[in-house]
């Protein structure tokens, strides 16, 4: 089966930098699972996806603009430290996660204080030209729901 849309895809993923870096790794053991054509994966690796089947590995290298986009110069904000998950303890250079009225957001931590800490809204990787290296495990048709939900269900996707 092809992927297109309203097929859920199941793969792996190894992502590394311009300078060939690794940035993150997909557990192998638990592929990631997206409903295709809903948006739901950054849009450039999307498009690389569309056509393929099962078993298919590809790289393809995208711009900012395909990815996690251009470093925005006015994303730093001032929140409080209740609000930033991710560790007990903030210091410089530390990704945490804030739940905002758009959903959760990575950032990076610039500035903590005791009670308030500046964060970077920026993704982590705004602004870098990336290399996703993909492995094709599964495609299937979506059941209604899935469709309905705008979401893959089951292992690697949503859990309801």
């Amino acid at each position: 089966m092809k992927i297109e849309k309203n097929t859920v895809v199941q793969f792996s993923y190894k992502l590394s930098d311009d300078k060939q870096t690794m940035l993150e790794e997909s557990d192998n053991k638990v592929p990631m699972a997206y409903l295709h054509g809903h948006n739901n994966l950054l849009s450039g690796l999307e498009k690389a996806m569309d056509g393929r089947s099962a078993g298919e590995r590809f790289s393809v290298t995208l711009a900012p603009d395909e990815a996690y986009g251009e470093i925005k110069p006015d994303a730093e904000q001032r929140i409080p430290v209740k609000h930033l998950q991710g560790a007990k303890k903030w210091k410089k250079g530390m990704i945490g996660v804030v739940h905002t009225e758009q959903g959760r957001r990575q950032v990076t931590v610039i500035k903590a204080g005791k009670f308030m800490v500046t964060v970077d809204f920026n993704h982590p990787f705004a602004g870098k030209t990336l290399t996703f290296d993909v492995d094709i495990v599964d495609v299937r048709e979506a059941t209604t729901e899935e469709i309905a939900h705008g979401h893959a269900h089951g292992v690697g996707g949503h859990h309801h």
